[in-house]
Parts: structure tokens; sequence; C-alpha cells
């Protein structure tokens, strides 16, 4: 966060620089259906877009469909393929493909020892927002982290002073507070909602494996933690899965995780380290 402020001077100045100007919705429109037709799935997801979500999207299943919900108040020309990425290029394709395998519901979990699927899948789908970005800061990410950290010992209020020293949108700075302190019945009181620290922490775990994880093999086998792929690999059922098209060059994939690591000051050191 740091190192993006010091670039760009403000988080508002990064964000109109990185992430251009908000869309129409009928350029949304225009993306969304350019986007499903590259990964073949035009037609096999619903979508909706409203400006009251908590988070910039989400992928659900209503009535048994397969449904995305854009939150037009943060959809941004240059970050929008990256939402796309995230949200059906990693959640809605390994849902796809996890159907495929033994381990399609909680029995098979259970019978076969599966770790959970977080940190890996919103780590996974995080890296998936910014890659291909000219500066792919992992601001979003860390910020949610930091907040989460915060709430855990500040009250609301405190919390909503703090992160001006990251974001001075006041109403950018609410949507984050509400997010660390949902579930509180005294937002007075130091205390938060844990959740929101997985992408980071699972960003930084894969970041770390990278150079030992096949990450085709992530996807195909579906729901599962990188810490499985090998264990599984032996008893998934490969036939009919996919792979998202912009993990089919796997060589320029792994150098867009190079340059992840290098625009945030990350090295190798530091993650073995840590992690």
């Amino acid at each position: 966060m740091k190192m993006a402020l010091q670039k760009y001077g403000s988080y508002e100045k990064f964000e109109q620089a990185t992430g251009g100007n908000l869309l129409t919705k009928s350029r949304i429109w225009f993306y969304v259906k350019k986007y499903m037709e590259k990964e073949n799935c035009l037609g096999d997801i619903a979508v909706h877009l409203t400006d009251d979500l908590l988070s910039r999207a989400s992928m659900t299943i209503v009535n048994g469909r397969p449904t995305l919900t854009i939150n037009v108040s943060t959809a941004r020309e240059h970050w929008l393929e990256g939402m796309l990425r995230h949200e059906i290029g990693t959640h809605y394709i390994r849902g796809l493909n996890n159907n495929l395998q033994p381990w399609n519901n909680w029995n098979g979990r259970r019978k076969h020892g599966l770790k959970p699927i977080n940190p890996t899948e919103e780590g996974l789908a995080s890296i998936h927002s910014v890659l291909f970005r000219k500066d792919p800061f992992l601001w979003r990410a860390a910020l949610l982290y930091y907040t989460v950290y915060q709430a855990s010992h500040m009250s609301f209020s405190e919390l909503f002073l703090d992160i001006g020293k990251f974001v001075e949108n006041p109403n950018t700075r609410w949507d984050y507070c509400v997010r660390a302190k949902r579930g509180q019945t005294d937002t007075s009181q130091p205390g938060c909602f844990s959740k929101d620290q997985v992408y980071l922490d699972g960003i930084l775990k894969i970041l770390r494996h990278r150079d030992s994880i096949d990450f085709q093999l992530l996807t195909a086998l579906g729901k599962v933690s990188y810490e499985d792929v090998d264990r599984l690999k032996v008893i998934a059922i490969l036939q009919n899965v996919q792979i998202p098209h912009f993990m089919q060059d796997q060589a320029r994939y792994l150098e867009q995780l190079d340059k992840i690591m290098k625009v945030n000051g990350l090295t190798d050191c530091e993650l073995q380290i840590l992690i």
C-alpha cells in the first residue's frame, strides 16, 4: 500500500490512473458478454447489475443457476476484466471442474481428507484480479487484511479515522469498515469479522510456492487447496475439465506472477521466512 501511495500520491489517484473511468451499464454488459465468449460460457450464467453490494462482485447459485452480481459503482474500465477472471475464470470454472470429481460433495471431501478450499480459492482468484495489469498492486487484498487486523482492537469510528491514512474518500472508508465490523453487535467495541484476511493470506501462500504449483492442474481439480494437488491427481477425472483462457500459456502466466512479486516489493526470501 505504501509503494502504491509513493508512486501515485493517493489511493484516489491510483484508482483513476490504473482503474480508469467508471463504466456505464451498457459497457459493462458488452465486456461481460465478450468475456463469457472467451470462456465459452455465454448463456450459462445469469448476470445482475446493482449498486447495493458490499463487494465489487459476487458469484452465487440462485435457484440452481450460477449468478454473477456486479457492483456498478466500482466497475472501472481497466479493472473489469480482472474482476471477471476472479469470479468466472476462477470461482465458476473451478466449480464446474469440481462437479466432475469424486470430492464434489461434503462426504467426498471428508472421505478423501481434503483441506479447506480457502485460502487457496480466494488467493488464486485475487491473483487473477490483478493479473496482466500494468501495475498489479495488491492494494485491495492488503487493505482488507489491514482493516480486519485494526478492527480487532479498534472501534468503528477509530477504524474509520485510522484507514484515512490510506483512503481519503469517506464512502470508500465506510465500506471497508462495514466489511470488517459486520456481525458485531456493538461496533464501539474492538472486534472483527475476519474472513477478509483470506485474500492476502491466499495470495502470499500461492506466490511463495508458485514454482512448484501446477496451476492448470490446480484449476482442473476443482475446489481444492494447492497442498492437495499431488495427492489427488492420481484419482482425479480430467476428461472434460475446463481451463480458463488466461491460463493456457503457462510460461506467460508464471511471468505475470513474477511481475506481481516485483511490483509489490515481495521477495522469495521474505516469503520463505513468513510462510
